[in-house]
């Protein structure tokens, strides 16, 4: 699934940067690329950046946390160690004192 994710997210980036090129310079590059926008290729692109971006929909609706394609690494207080740095005293330690 991480592969699918890592594709569409290119196909979605390079879709944006031809729609930055059409807005800007009025130039197509995928239908300049592959022969015209009615060209079999410069569909099959256009249609493969739709896709993506619709699977790159799916980050709006996942945690980050929650997403296996992440490993998150969680905290738990009983994992500190909140004993003093440079002493080795301990609490048994200090209620004599």
């Amino acid at each position: 699934m991480r592969v699918l994710r890592r594709i569409a997210l290119a196909l979605v980036i390079i879709g944006a940067i031809n729609w930055g090129l059409i807005g800007l310079f009025r130039f197509d590059l995928v239908a300049a690329i592959f022969g015209g926008q009615t060209a079999g290729l410069s569909r099959l692109v256009y249609t493969l950046v739709g896709i993506s971006g619709l699977i790159s929909l799916s980050y709006y609706f996942t945690d980050e946390a929650d997403s296996p394609d992440t490993v998150t690494h969680r905290v738990r207080p009983e994992n500190f160690n909140y004993g003093a740095e440079f002493g080795s005293e301990h609490d048994d330690d200090i209620d004599r004192h």
